[in-house]
């Protein structure tokens, strides 16, 4: 783990130092290619070499520096970073694939940089200078489009720009590549280290620790999160701040007509003025004042219209207009009727008072209106100097302001977002997705002493340091996944001896019965092997698999000594009677069943009903029940008969075939068997019966185990 932090704190310079190298190249191309005139950029190098290397975070910030430093030399640099941004993403997803090693994928990489370059590049051109960038490639779009504007000439200006970025991405990318195969393999695993705050995870870990996907996905609430914040604050930045710029220059706009307004009654001979209506331009002065009006509107940034007019019941009687482009002014005399939004100052105007600017939208278009008037040489109000300013023109000039301030904030959102991206995945996605993986491990590990050990140094090696809440959370959960280890393993211990005291108590129970049976020998012990191994072949071939678990196979072997607990009720003269039993005789002994059954429930009572004991209580009780329903001590029949008393009387017929007793001598193995098979499906289960004689190696192991070989 040392070794790690020591890359990781490596990887910091490395990545610091790519980023600085990165944006000096990118800088340093664009502006020998700017001074030189080439129809180039180059301004993406270091970006492609960045992400590639580092991965988004380092080729994004590249990109947004890159072009921020590049717009002291070349004023629409900012616009552009955006498309910056785009290759840097481009590049480091293609390098995180490892697709840029082949050829093919590497020339597929370039013409998705020159159709994002280019495409996007000439709508900007054309949206903020309403022309293309450089002189040559404006004229060959118009040659391709066969227009000069329109979507026409857009059209033809993206194919244009987009063979033009193939070279320069096709240049960018050769150069970056080249760069980065000169970069040593420790310094890459460096910058790549740097961004764990835990121990690395392998790409089929990252697989698993991102396995939850979509919508419930942590990554995708955090990605949106970021997202809504950031598109909330560049919408709330771009609108307070258009806002602010549309009121400033309509302010500054408003000013300079009424200051325009003011200089022409200023200017103007008002005692001449009724001359001019009548002679117009063939009055004295009228020329001359006509050209300093011109030149007070040349002068009046913003102002489009610049008049005289006399106020009269019948209109506005015009004696000055100056003409715009191609709409010629009002002649002197000509009246025209007050539009409707002077309607409200009509009285004023006609009295010679004066109003505050106007916004209208009607004859003249939407225009902000300032009017001032002009006084003779008796002081009366004899004409109004108007200053018209077009809002059209304001909204047009607020649109581009607001298109670039969306593209300069547009980068800096990619950066921001990107941050937190990478932020978000490395102290929170990754170090919780991870732990929650070793978490499920430890909870497969079921019973497993050994897989729990091993999980919870699986869990510890993750070694989280966020220097936050999730490491707490880390620490906290390698504590408690070692306390409940440890507490699984005194439990376990603790179950052990538990176990093993109940054993001891069954073998002890079943001694004292055997101790009163001359004849039974190591009878319980072999009983219970034969038992375990009837019940392993059922598993193994697959029956009764709604019965048959590990933990049934357990109680069932450890209760098979228990089956003839009932004998201790028997009296010694007929358990011990070296002789055939009388009918009465054999009737007392049948009880030992039913005596059986009842100290067993009783025992569950005691112990609250241990499972164990339950299918003690079925074997002392039912293992001398047939097949056929000829048994007893209740006639059973079939699978209606406990499947651990089925078992126990295989075992038991088998051992009492196989073993000495008062009255007889012990069978050979192949003429108990014999008589085993004979009674498959009468007196026993044929499923039992079957697998007892496939395991006959199993069974040899136990005769000889008790030193019956001589019956093999």
């Amino acid at each position: 783990m040392k070794e790690h932090f020591r890359i990781k704190n490596k990887g910091y310079l490395y990545r610091f130092l790519l980023v600085l190298g990165s944006i000096a190249v990118n800088v340093g191309a664009a502006f020998v290619v700017s001074r030189l005139g080439l129809p180039l950029y180059l301004d993406t190098i270091g970006t492609i070499f960045a992400a590639a290397l580092g991965g988004m975070l380092p080729g994004v910030a590249t990109a947004v520096a890159s072009n921020v430093i590049c717009s002291v030399f070349s004023e629409n640099a900012m616009y552009y970073s955006i498309i910056n941004v785009f290759i840097a993403l481009l590049a480091a997803w293609f390098s995180q694939q490892n697709r840029a090693g082949k050829k093919k994928n590497l020339f597929i990489l370039i013409c998705l940089f020159a159709i994002v370059s280019g495409g996007m590049g000439a709508i900007i051109q054309w949206l903020l200078l309403g022309e293309m960038q450089f002189a040559d490639v404006e004229e060959l779009s118009k040659v391709v489009s066969g227009a000069e504007t329109g979507s026409r000439f857009l059209l033809g200006a993206i194919v244009v720009n987009i063979g033009l970025n193939l070279v320069d991405k096709a240049i960018s990318t050769g150069l970056a590549v080249f760069a980065q195969r000169l970069v040593p393999e420790r310094i890459r695993e460096s910058i790549v280290s740097s961004y764990w705050q835990q121990k690395p995870l392998s790409s089929e870990e990252i697989a698993i620790a991102g396995a939850r996907k979509g919508r419930n996905s942590m990554l995708y609430r955090v990605t949106v999160i970021i997202s809504l914040v950031m598109a909330s604050v560049v919408a709330v930045m771009s609108w307070v701040s258009i806002g602010v710029y549309f009121d400033n220059v309509k302010t500054e706009y408003a000013r300079n007509a009424e200051n325009s307004a003011r200089l022409v009654s200023e200017i103007v001979d008002a005692d001449s003025l009724d001359l001019y209506i009548k002679k117009g331009e063939q009055a004295e002065g009228y020329k001359e004042t006509e050209s300093q009006l011109y030149s007070i509107r040349n002068a009046s940034n913003g102002v489009k219209y610049l008049y005289i007019v006399k106020m009269d019941p019948r209109g506005c009687i015009f004696i000055f207009d100056l003409d715009y482009k191609d709409e010629p002014g009002y002649e002197p005399g000509e009246v025209v009727p007050f539009e409707d939004a002077f309607e409200p100052y009509e009285a004023t105007l006609l009295s010679g008072g004066e109003i505050e600017p106007i916004v209208s939208n009607d004859t003249w278009g939407w225009v902000l209106t300032s009017y001032h008037p002009i006084k003779n040489s008796l002081g009366e109000t004899v004409a109004y100097a108007g200053a018209d300013v077009s809002m059209t023109y304001l909204s047009g000039y607020a649109r581009d302001f607001l298109l670039k301030a969306l593209l300069i904030f547009s980068g800096f959102f990619a950066l921001i977002l990107v941050i937190g991206f990478t932020l978000s995945r490395y102290f929170l996605i990754y170090p919780i997705s991870s732990m929650t993986s070793r978490a499920k491990d430890f909870n497969k590990s079921g019973g497993d002493q050994d897989a729990i050990e091993a999980s919870v140094a699986k869990t510890k090696d993750l070694d989280i340091h966020t220097g936050d809440e999730v490491e707490e959370l880390f620490t906290s959960v390698c504590k408690m996944e070692e306390d409940m280890a440890e507490q699984l393993r005194d439990v376990r211990h603790y179950a052990d001896a538990t176990a093993k005291m109940q054993t001891g108590l069954i073998i002890t129970m079943a001694d004292m019965v055997e101790s009163r049976d001359s004849d039974t020998g190591a009878h319980v012990q072999k009983t219970a092997e034969y038992v375990r191994i009837i019940l392993e072949g059922l598993m193994r071939k697959g029956y009764y698999t709604d019965k048959l678990t590990q933990k049934y196979i357990s109680d069932a072997v450890m209760s098979a000594p228990l089956h003839d607990v009932g004998k201790i009720n028997i009296p010694d003269a007929v358990l011990n009677k070296p002789g055939k039993l009388t009918d009465e005789e054999f009737e007392i002994m049948k009880t030992h069943t039913t005596a059986g059954k009842i100290i067993m429930e009783k025992a569950i009572e005691t112990v609250h009903g241990e499972s164990y004991l339950k299918e003690a209580r079925n074997m002392a009780a039912y293992h001398h029940e047939r097949w056929d329903g000829k048994g007893y001590p209740e006639k059973l029949s079939g699978e209606v008969i406990p499947l651990s008393a089925r078992v126990m009387a295989v075992a038991d017929v088998f051992d009492a075939l196989t073993s000495a007793r008062i009255y007889k001598p012990p069978f050979k193995m192949d003429k108990a068997l014999a008589i085993i098979q004979e009674g498959a499906g009468t007196q026993f289960d044929p499923k039992c019966v079957e697998v007892f004689m496939d395991s006959l190696p199993e069974v040899k192991r136990v005769l000889r185990k008790f030193g019956q070989g001589d019956v093999i």
